[in-house]
């Protein structure tokens, strides 16, 4: 590998997208798995983002922080599961932490940024999605 090259190899391309997609979501998963463990705590205090509720608010945190990303890290429905992580993050950022992406929002503000890179992008080759959807 040619530390100055801009050439980039296909499969270069698709080892940094897994190193992505796992790490994204692997270190995120411990966040929902926080809060689900303390539902019963966290339900009644939780932000109510969507005017739902916010024990509803907070299933809906717990789905796409806990159970979205551990298909992301599979890559698994990929693009799908990006989605409700983006919209997690999103609100997180802007809501919880006033848009501060320079302060308290700054970790968020990194997972959005990976997620919509990985929106754009595709789980890459070394997914389940590859294998599924492989023709």
């Amino acid at each position: 590998m040619k530390l100055l090259s801009t050439q980039l190899k296909d499969s270069s391309l698709h080892i940094g997208l897994l190193l992505l997609r796992l790490s994204a979501g692997i270190l995120m998963m411990p966040h929902g798995y926080g809060k689900l463990i303390h539902f019963a705590e966290r339900k009644d205090k939780f932000m109510n983002f969507l005017g739902l509720g916010s024990a509803v608010s907070l299933v809906l945190v717990i789905f796409a922080e806990f159970f979205c990303s551990m298909l992301l890290a599979a890559g698994l429905v990929t693009r799908l599961v990006l989605v409700p992580l983006s919209i997690a993050m999103a609100v997180a950022v802007f809501k919880a932490h006033n848009g501060e992406i320079f302060g308290d929002g700054e970790t968020g503000f990194l997972f959005l940024t990976i997620y919509i890179m990985l929106l754009i992008s595709g789980p890459g080759k070394y997914s389940v999605d590859n294998l599924v959807l492989k023709k």
